[in-house]
Parts: structure tokens; C-alpha cells; sequence
């Protein structure tokens, strides 16, 4: 079990400790052993929605769960929590042993949660520990989206990724760091992204996994091979890949009544884009496995966050840009680096993100992996994250 050296308490910050009570998880045991399935699906692959027999290998893995056991490593993390613009929010906050660690903010999306960055906190923290060197010492600070996991779920409309983001800096704030990384992925980089460009003054730079630069009209005529590539593969995801989040930023209350009721319902739903979003190649490592999938599924059950989270789709869909014209005026003027995936639905040019990112330092090509990267490949992850820091702090 590795040692987490976790931040202070201040009157504004209190520990929280994950604890959740036994009859919870005798009703999730109970409605597991009555789960009613459908018939298999008509065709041999995924065209549509999760495999009946992927289904039967992910309830397994969610009925396997230790959830005493998880509690405790995660707690062991440092898990805290504070009120900001009337919303409790809960993180983890682990303090590097090295002295001159720079604080590094890192925030998670949808499907996932903050169990996307548990496996990167020790060598981001401890570089030495884990065959690294002391210069790329982080402190790390990772909360859960407003709604999502253990934080608050908001009770009015209004907790879109520009709010969070105020947030976030609120949170650093109150932590003591003055200056500060960012880094996201999924909605996480719409939050990172926001942050960078509302206090840019205080990001000293920013890590991206998917950034957020959409193809211009006239760059459809003029791309690249290349970039036609990138191209077909977004306009595939709108039209094939894209309807949980039609679902979710019109109407999520009438799906979370059944995401708060159906523990099935809930690994269905979320774990189909575990599997639609990894790099699950036998040589890429497979993607994210389905233990890892099935302890984010419970902190999505026992949270009871299923329709709450899906409201940030519509709280996020009324707030992003409508345009690419839109969002290139909305520029980032912190240096800016990128770590991009092969298996990521979104991708972008860099030709398109040099025109938002306006100082973008570097452009990193993956060879494995995809949307979750810190599930999937975390040692690539550090390395990138590390890289893009140096010179930084």
C-alpha cells in the first residue's frame, strides 16, 4: 500500500471520509442477483449498443467489487471536501515530498470520475519512488465535477464547465497555491481550458488529451489526407456514436430515473463507452479492464449520481460554443501542451488547435491508447504530463 503524504486542513476544508453504509450495499447485492436482462443483441459486434455477453463479463466484475477494501485505499489517498459558490465539492489532495513540487489540477470527465487519476498520483507525487526524477514532482489536487462521485449535486441550473472552472481556482485558492498546472480530458478539458483562459495569470500551463479546436467549413476543402481522416472519424462519432449525449443534454432527468434504479441500467449506459472509447487492441493492453470499470460503475451507484452527471450535459451543452468561429475567439494564451490518443472519438488537427491554443508548445502523437488515458495507459500519462511541465514551473 503506498503512502500519500495529503494536504492540510483549513476551516474551509474538512477530510471526508468515503463511507457508505451497509445497507446500500445489501440493496445493490440484492437488486444484482435479480437483474433482468434482454435477449442477445441481433448482430456479432457492438453496432448496437453493449454485447449481451460483455454485459454478463461486466455485471460479474461490478458483483466482485470490494467496496469495504476500496473505501479504505481511497481514503488512505487524502479525500477532503469544501463548500465553494454554495456547493459542497469533494477531492483528493496528495502533497509531494519534494519541496519545490509544482501543483498540478487535474480533472476528470464523463463516463469516468476521479479513479481516472488513481493510478498516476504516486509517480506524479513521489517521481523518485517510481524511477523518476525529483525535478518532476507534482502536488496533485483532483475533485469531482460538480455532481459527480461524492461531491454536491446542484439543486438550480447554472454549474456549467465556465462556473466549475471558477471554481477550481476558488479551490487552489483556498489550498494556498497561487500559480498552478491544469489538465483534462473529456469535460475535463473543456474545465482546463476555461480555467486557462479565465486566469491565465495563475495556469502556468496546461496539458491537454483532448483539445478543444474544432475544422473550420473552409478547412474541409483544403485538408490533408491526413486530416480528411480526422475529420471522417468526427463526423462518424456525431452520427453513430453521439446519441447518449443528445440524451443527456435534452432530457436527463427521464434517463436518470432509470440510472438511479437500474444497477444494469447504469453499467450499460456507462459502460458502453469504456468500451467504445479505449484503445482495446490485445497489443495496446486492452483498454480499461473491467475491474476498473465496474469501481467506477459503483461510485457512480452508490453516489447515486446517475442524473445528476448527465444534467452537466445539458447545463454543458447550453454553454459550449456553437461554432469553430466561436470557440477560436475564445483564446488560450497559456502554454499549451498536447497528448493526443489514437483511440480518442474527438480528434484534432494541429493545424486547427494552433488557432485557439495560441501558444501550444508541443504535439504529441500517441501509438496506444485512447480516451482514457490514466485507465489505460497511466505510465504514458506521467511521462507526457511530466514533459509538458518542464520548463514551466
Amino acid at each position: 500500500m503506498p503512502t500519500y503524504s495529503t494536504g492540510g486542513v483549513t476551516p474551509d476544508i474538512e477530510p471526508f471520509a468515503i463511507c457508505v453504509p451497509d445497507a446500500d450495499l445489501e440493496d445493490l447485492r440484492a437488486r444484482l442477483e435479480r437483474v433482468r436482462l434482454p435477449e442477445p443483441q441481433t448482430v456479432p459486434d457492438a453496432s448496437q449498443g453493449v454485447r449481451w455477453d460483455h454485459m454478463q463479463a461486466l455485471l460479474a466484475a461490478l458483483r466482485a467489487v470490494d467496496w469495504r477494501a476500496r473505501e479504505k485505499t481511497w481514503n488512505e489517498i487524502g479525500h477532503y471536501r469544501t463548500v465553494i459558490d454554495g456547493l459542497e465539492l469533494a477531492f483528493w489532495h496528495v502533497r509531494s515530498p519534494e519541496p519545490a513540487a509544482l501543483p498540478l489540477l487535474l480533472t476528470h470527465g464523463w463516463p469516468g470520475s476521479i479513479l481516472e487519476f488513481e493510478q498516476v498520483i504516486g509517480p506524479l507525487t513521489d517521481p523518485v519512488g517510481h524511477g523518476g526524477d525529483r525535478a518532476d514532482a507534482f502536488d496533485v489536487v483532483i475533485p469531482s465535477l460538480p455532481g459527480f462521485g461524492f461531491s454536491g449535486r446542484p439543486a438550480r441550473p447554472g454549474w456549467n464547465p465556465a462556473r466549475t472552472a471558477s471554481a477550481w481556482a476558488t479551490l487552489m485558492s483556498r489550498l494556498g497555491y497561487d500559480r498552478f498546472g491544469a489538465h483534462g480530458g473529456d469535460w475535463g478539458a473543456y474545465v482546463s481550458t476555461e480555467l486557462a483562459r479565465r486566469f491565465p495569470a495563475r495556469v502556468v500551463g496546461l496539458h491537454l488529451t483532448m483539445p478543444i479546436a474544432s475544422p473550420l467549413p473552409q478547412d474541409r476543402e483544403t485538408a490533408t489526407p491526413a486530416e480528411a481522416r480526422l475529420i471522417e472519424r468526427r463526423d462518424l462519432h456525431l452520427a453513430d456514436g453521439y446519441g447518449f449525449g443528445i440524451q443527456m443534454g435534452t432530457r436527463p432527468q427521464t434517463l436518470g430515473y432509470a440510472l438511479v434504479d437500474s444497477p444494469a441500467g447504469l453499467a450499460a449506459w456507462l459502460g458502453e463507452k469504456f468500451a467504445a472509447y479505449a484503445d482495446t487492441r490485445a497489443e495496446a493492453g486492452g483498454g480499461v479492464s473491467l475491474d476498473r470499470q465496474a469501481d467506477n460503475i459503483a461510485v457512480y451507484w452508490l453516489t447515486g449520481t446517475g442524473a445528476s452527471s448527465s444534467r452537466w450535459y445539458w447545463e454543458a451543452l447550453r454553454w459550449v460554443p456553437r461554432s469553430a468561429e466561436e470557440e477560436n475567439a475564445l483564446r488560450v494564451t497559456v502554454p499549451t501542451a498536447c497528448s493526443l490518443f489514437p483511440a480518442e472519438p474527438w480528434p484534432t488537427a494541429k493545424r486547427w488547435a494552433e488557432r485557439r491554443y495560441t501558444d501550444l508548445r508541443s504535439w504529441h502523437e500517441m501509438d496506444r491508447g485512447g480516451h482514457f488515458p490514466g485507465l489505460e495507459q497511466p505510465e504514458l500519462l506521467v511521462r507526457e504530463l511530466r514533459e509538458a511541465f518542464r520548463g514551466l514551473r
